[in-house]
């Protein structure tokens, strides 16, 4: 049982603190680290996010107009058909997901690679390519609703 009083931070968590301006003999004396003269040797001596000198800064600058809001962008988790070759029989979105290939999301299947096998792909999504190329090794492409 250890008590309340023998607590104590971990061997080699803690430091001392960097004690500036205290004599040439520490190494951090003189200018204290800050250098000579400049905004940042001052006291107080940085300046806000975004600002650039008095030139107009970059946000002003720029057109606004648009808005994205990425919370309601829809991912795809992408497959090329040269992954597909390494497969057999009916392949879907829970398959590719035990093998590892894909998360638990929408899967798109894009046409980068070679297929020789005759396969079913079932998918929410397929590039044109890759349904041509799983069409031409005799497959079939079913897009999931």
């Amino acid at each position: 049982m250890s008590l309340l009083k023998t607590l104590a931070p971990k061997e080699g968590s803690t430091h001392y603190p960097k004690r500036v301006g205290r004599g040439i003999g520490s190494g951090l004396g003189g200018t204290a680290g800050k250098g000579h003269k400049g905004q940042l040797a001052r006291t107080g001596g940085r300046v806000r996010r975004g600002f650039e000198g008095g030139q107009t800064p970059m946000h002003r600058r720029l057109p606004k107009f648009g808005f994205s809001n990425v919370d309601f962008a829809t991912n795809y988790d992408i497959v090329n058909i040269g992954q597909l070759e390494l497969l057999s029989g009916e392949i879907t979105p829970e398959t590719l997901n035990q093998q590892g290939i894909v998360g638990k999301g929408l899967v798109k299947i894009l046409g980068n690679g070679e297929l020789k096998k005759a396969l079913t792909v079932k998918a929410h999504k397929f590039s044109a390519s890759a349904k041509n190329a799983i069409e031409s090794a005799g497959g079939k492409v079913e897009v999931i609703k």
